[in-house]
């Protein structure tokens, strides 16, 4: 492939990732930020998803690592919803070979209309543990890798989506449901890439220049969430599922 960056494009990039991986660990939805970044460098559809996961994943690990040094993420007890995820995320990165992820244009808008309006509508979700509604070995079975294939299929978003099904469904304190968020999602990053890495679809140059940007984003954004808890993550989620609704509206019809 024969792509002309010069290293303004590469500062941008590493620029848009520290952003993203900034905003990914508080709220999720960091990918929404890079890959349409990547896609207008002209990357193709599959290497611009390619090459942001690798970046991504870095990001997810850093924060998944941060967390779980604060002692805010117990790995013993998050294990399991995590290798779920990871499977069906290896499902989802096999489907992309053969089917247009962009088909997916129309579904995440509806889902990030719902996340915005549970959060900005139920105040009270997040705010203390809860009974779960949703039995772990039902949450494991269906909603990890389900979410996982997500991921793999597509990916951006993910992070959102694993918060509000840690919180609604396991009933979890958004902090602890912020940072299991981001241990299901580094591993189903994690399946993505080895697949995406063994069918040549990374662009090297361009995600390592990415990679350094998600470690500073990620590092900060875990720190404003150990210090800030609910009051900073809970805004941040209803805010960027806005903005990512009103992105998608402008370039869908404009």
């Amino acid at each position: 492939m024969d792509l002309q960056i010069g290293w303004e494009i590469l500062l941008l990039l590493f620029l848009v990732a520290a952003l993203a991986g900034f905003i990914d660990t508080i709220a999720g939805g960091g990918g929404l930020i890079t890959v349409p970044v990547l896609l207008s460098c002209g990357l193709p559809v599959i290497n611009a998803l390619a090459t942001n996961k690798l970046q991504g994943s870095f990001g997810t690990f850093v924060a998944t690592l941060t967390m779980a040094r604060r002692q805010i993420l117990n790995i013993r007890e998050s294990w399991v919803p995590a290798v779920t995820s990871l499977i069906g995320s290896a499902l989802g990165t096999a489907l992309v070979y053969s089917i247009n992820p962009s088909a997916l244009d129309v579904i995440i808008p509806i889902v990030l209309i719902v996340i915005g309006l549970y959060f900005l509508l139920a105040p009270a979700a997040g705010k203390v543990e809860r009974a779960p509604r949703l039995s772990n070995t039902a949450f494991n079975a269906t909603v990890a890798p389900a979410i996982g294939f997500y991921d793999g299929f597509f990916g951006p978003g993910t992070g959102s989506f694993f918060s509000l099904a840690n919180v609604a469904l396991k009933g979890q304190q958004i902090i602890k449901a912020t940072a299991n968020a981001k241990f299901f999602n580094c591993t189903s990053n994690i399946a993505s890439v080895v697949l995406y890495i063994a069918g040549g679809k990374v662009i090297w140059f361009i995600g390592l220049s990415m990679m350094l940007g998600q470690w500073l984003g990620a590092f900060y954004g875990s720190r404003v969430v150990l210090s800030h808890g609910t009051r900073f993550i809970r805004p941040m989620i209803v805010i960027m599922s806005l903005l990512l609704i009103v992105r998608y509206l402008y370039q869908k019809f404009y």
